[in-house]
């Protein structure tokens, strides 16, 4: 671990009592030093180039996760305003992939950047090749493709790998709603990353004693002119809960507003895609009240309770609005500033490789319960959030800044369910190694 920089503040002439930088409960990795060298790509005696980014640029849904690229500015200004990375000023390179644009992204930061750090793109497989056959190393915010998810020279937060699936809700709802986990229904966009993660979710989910219905659909990932269909197909198969990817948009608003005029009232639960301000927002109704969504973050609302959480909230205010995954590129970029300060002047991306292979707890300061970025595994912890007009409250465990943890809360995932990626036995995806 690092030791707290102490920095000492001049004012009006005389020197203030030192102070010593935090976020949360981890020493601030930024601060002045005397590291030097142009040791890497990016690197030189006063700057580190690192890439960002996110796919706000996408036509199809405006916007899309820009708080990751916010949060991963606002941190860079926090890491400079306290002198850098031992002494070397962070540059932020910002890519918008667009969604569709990721490889071209990739392309380009393979010709100027040192590392990746906490972007979030949605095809990140489609840039996979490229960015191995560059080896840029990343901390991605989050990783979505199973060949990039379980990548080498990549360390998440968070890891999602696609052998393993954290299953927190599934214990939860089902503790909640022991009969209604027996009827669950799948609602489901025709988009790779959705089919893939719903059978990943399904078989999980079914390993905890939720018995999902054969009830096949998908709705176009465009939008449907009509979602009664929908909502009809999962009302006469019987669905008393239903399990979805689908992100807050006019496909889940749609089939909302259908279950509410048939009169159809399931359980819907989801994953931590689904904890944004702009799904709140829309609930004026209460028409999701019924909605729960997992997460192993610290959700906004416990800022009172979770210093890490408030101070967060505090960094990112300036670039605007944030939610669970500007938490997740804040907690890659505090994990990597943190190894690179260990690296000081051998800056290289082998170092970060070894430092980061070591990490095998990692909370962000407090900003998540603990994930393993050196095993790639999932925190055995989290909590369940339900929609409550335009607020989330936490349901399980109900005391805000806890999380209910068990090792049985994250299950193995076989099969058709690691979607085809070939795995070798220490659980890395072989497609694009050279």
């Amino acid at each position: 671990g690092s030791t707290a920089m102490v920095s000492a503040v001049a004012g009006g002439g005389a020197v203030a009592s030192a102070a010593t930088t935090n976020f949360g409960s981890l020493p601030s990795p930024c601060g002045p030093g005397k590291a030097t060298g142009a040791t890497d790509q990016g690197v030189t005696d006063t700057s580190i180039r690192i890439a960002y980014g996110d796919d706000r640029g996408y036509a199809g849904d405006p916007g899309l996760d820009q708080s990751m690229g916010n949060a991963m500015k606002a941190f860079v200004g926090w890491c400079n305003a306290q002198g850098g990375i031992n002494g070397r000023t962070v540059i932020g390179d910002y890519y918008d992939a667009a969604v569709l644009n990721a490889n071209t992204v990739m392309t380009q930061a393979c010709k100027t950047d040192f590392m990746l750090v906490g972007e979030g793109f949605s095809l990140d497989n489609t840039a996979e090749q490229t960015r191995l056959g560059c080896n840029l190393v990343q901390v991605p915010g989050f990783a979505v493709g199973p060949d990039v998810a379980n990548a080498y020279e990549s360390y998440q937060p968070l890891p999602n790998p696609v052998n393993m699936s954290p299953v927190s809700s599934a214990y939860q709802v089902k503790g909640l709603f022991p009969s209604k986990v027996k009827k669950v229904g799948e609602y489901i966009e025709n988009l790779a990353p959705d089919e893939q993660s719903t059978a990943k979710a399904k078989q999980a989910f079914t390993q905890t004693g939720w018995n999902f219905l054969d009830c096949p659909f998908q709705i176009n990932y465009t939008g449907e002119p009509n979602y009664t269909p929908f909502a009809q197909r999962l009302q006469s198969c019987g669905a008393q809960v239903v399990f979805t990817d689908v992100s807050p948009s006019p496909e889940l608003y749609g089939v909302l507003e259908a279950d509410n005029q048939l009169g159809y009232n399931p359980i819907w639960v989801g994953e931590s895609n689904l904890y944004t301000p702009q799904f709140s927002a829309w609930n004026t109704s209460g028409l999701a009240n019924n909605f729960y969504v997992r997460t192993s973050s610290e959700p906004l609302e416990a800022a009172n309770v979770v210093p890490a959480v408030k101070q967060f909230l505090s960094i990112v205010k300036k670039p605007g609005p944030t939610d669970q995954l500007g938490e997740q590129s804040a907690s890659a970029f505090l994990l990597w500033s943190t190894e690179a300060k260990a690296c000081g002047s051998t800056l290289t991306r082998q170092c970060m490789v070894n430092q980061l292979a070591t990490v095998t707890a990692w909370t962000g300061g407090g900003l998540s319960a603990p994930g393993n970025p050196a095993k790639n595994t999932p925190p055995q912890c989290g909590l369940l959030l339900r929609l409550q007009n335009t607020k989330y409250v936490q349901v399980v465990p109900k005391k805000l800044g806890t999380f209910q943890c068990s090792s049985s809360f994250v299950v193995p995932n076989s099969g058709a369910a690691v979607l085809g990626t070939t795995l070798n036995a220490q659980g890395y995806s072989t497609k694009y190694v050279t």
